[in-house]
Parts: C-alpha cells; sequence; structure tokens
C-alpha cells in the first residue's frame, strides 16, 4: 500500500516539532551558561564598566545648545553611566565625568578630610576631587553623584552639597550604594533555571546602615536609594534578571545588561524620571 506524501510529511514535521521540544531546555541552559562564562572575566568585565566613563572624564563641556550633565565619583559613578547610556537616557544632556577613587570620597570641605586614612593620604591629594571640579560643576545644569559611599561621607553629605553652592535651576541627584552580595558564576552554571530565577544574595549590614544615613539626611528628591529600588529588601537581593541575566559580575558593578535593567529602575521608579531624557 502506497503511503500518501502529504501523510509522511505530517509525521516527519511532528517528529521534528517533538525533537526540538525535548531539547530546548538544554538549548535554553546552555545560552545562560554561556552567557554567565561571557561575563566571568573580571577583567574584560571591568573594561567595560570603565570604558566610556574614561572616555568623557575631564573633557569640557564643548556643546552650546545642549543642557550639561556631570556625573561624579568611583566605579559606582562609572555603573551609573552604564546605566544611562544603555537605555539611552539623558540624551538631551552633554554629559561628561570626573573621577573620585573610592579611597578619598565625594567631600566638600577641608582641602583633605581628617576622616581619610594615612596611607591614602599622599594618593588622595594628587586625586581628582569636588574642588578642582568647582568651575564645571558651576557650568552643569545636571549633577549626580554616585559611590561606594563611606559612613563618613555619608554623614558629610548634607554639608558636602551645601559646600557645592549650586543655583537653584541646578539639579543634584546622589545615588547612593549597592551590593548584590557575593557572585560566584561557578555555582551558578550548575543551577537549573528556576533556582536562577529565585536566587537572592545576603548583602552587609553597613550597606544598609550607610544608606539610612543618607536617606535620613537628604531630601527625598535628591537622595536615590538604589538598594531600595533595585532588591526591594534590605538584607538581600536578587543574583539574576527575571530573564536570566546575571546583574553583577562581581557582586558590586554592573554587567552590561544589569547596566539596562537597573537604569529601567531608576529612571522608572525614583525621582530621575523628571529628567530621563
Amino acid at each position: 500500500m502506497k503511503i500518501p506524501k502529504t501523510y509522511i510529511k505530517t509525521i516527519l514535521v511532528s517528529l521534528l516539532l517533538s525533537s526540538f521540544t525535548s531539547f530546548s531546555p538544554v538549548y535554553s541552559a546552555n545560552k545562560i551558561q554561556a552567557a554567565l562564562l561571557s561575563v566571568a572575566d573580571n577583567k574584560a568585565s571591568g573594561v567595560y564598566v570603565r570604558q566610556r566613563f574614561l572616555q568623557l572624564m575631564n573633557k569640557p563641556f564643548t556643546a552650546p545648545n545642549k543642557k550639561k550633565a556631570l556625573i561624579i565619583g568611583d566605579s559606582h559613578a562609572q555603573d551609573f553611566l552604564n546605566a544611562v547610556l544603555e537605555n539611552n537616557y539623558l540624551q538631551s544632556y552633554q554629559i561628561r565625568t570626573r573621577y573620585i577613587p573610592t579611597r578619598c570620597q565625594i567631600y566638600a570641605g577641608e582641602t583633605l578630610p581628617r576622616f581619610i586614612k594615612p596611607r591614602d593620604r599622599a594618593f588622595c591629594q594628587k586625586a581628582d576631587s569636588l574642588y578642582q571640579a568647582r568651575s564645571q560643576i558651576a557650568e552643569a545644569d545636571l549633577i549626580i553623584l554616585a559611590a561606594n559611599w563611606k559612613e563618613w561621607s555619608a554623614k558629610e553629605i548634607a554639608h558636602t552639597l551645601k559646600q557645592l553652592k549650586l543655583k537653584p535651576q541646578q539639579k543634584v541627584f546622589v545615588i547612593g550604594r549597592k551590593s548584590f552580595g557575593k557572585v560566584s558564576i561557578r555555582n551558578y552554571l550548575r543551577m537549573p533555571e528556576k533556582t536562577l530565577r529565585d536566587l537572592r544574595n545576603k548583602v552587609d549590614a553597613h550597606q544598609v546602615k550607610i544608606n539610612t544615613i543618607m536617606k535620613n539626611t537628604l531630601n527625598p528628591a535628591t537622595f536615590i536609594d538604589q538598594q531600595q529600588l533595585v532588591c526591594g529588601a534590605a538584607d538581600s537581593c536578587p543574583v539574576f534578571t527575571k530573564d536570566l541575566k546575571l546583574i553583577s559580575f562581581d557582586g558590586g558593578h554592573l554587567t552590561k545588561e544589569g547596566a539596562r535593567h537597573v537604569g529601567k529602575i531608576l529612571f522608572r521608579s525614583s525621582s530621575l524620571s523628571k529628567i530621563r531624557q
């Protein structure tokens, strides 16, 4: 008996679909593992964090018809810039950056704060500072301060802002600390999707303490508590986005997908929404 060609074709398509369905979880798992491995190299991921910030660092404002935005801080300011750029925010602004190392902290007042550790004093004397950036700060329409804040600089933040002597028309935002806990990509490679999706890491207790100091000190429209906004809890934070993209490659700094994810949250769920464009 001759079997119709249409029947054979139907059987073959059914088998093919069945085969694809049975292997799709493996394919999905392989995609997740490949994405994890692509950010496992901390050196390469660190280059991503710094690269665009360094390209804009200490450059003068040159576009007379655009508003001026100045992002100041350490590697957490670099993360913030990436969160802006990955989402095409602040397009109406000419963006420039200034780097103030974590060891020196963002602070305006004494030339060299007494809080800086003795071993860092010589280094910080040569580093950039708000004092050195004062003329560019005066030019800016928007000033963003973002850092891995220490307790002493958090306590001094209101004094720091006062010392900047900003004009009423200038906008300033202070971005709080962030932490995603201890990241272990090697362990994640062996975990099923459901575990990864629900995975949360504990964060350091002083993380909450420092953000609370800043929250209690600053105007709610000025302070952006990104730890609360991104993590939704005081003591833990998700490791992956809903579509299983790793947020941070080292627990403190953002992957490209993490920058896109964090940027959307910050600019949609805080007073930053008013300046998104």
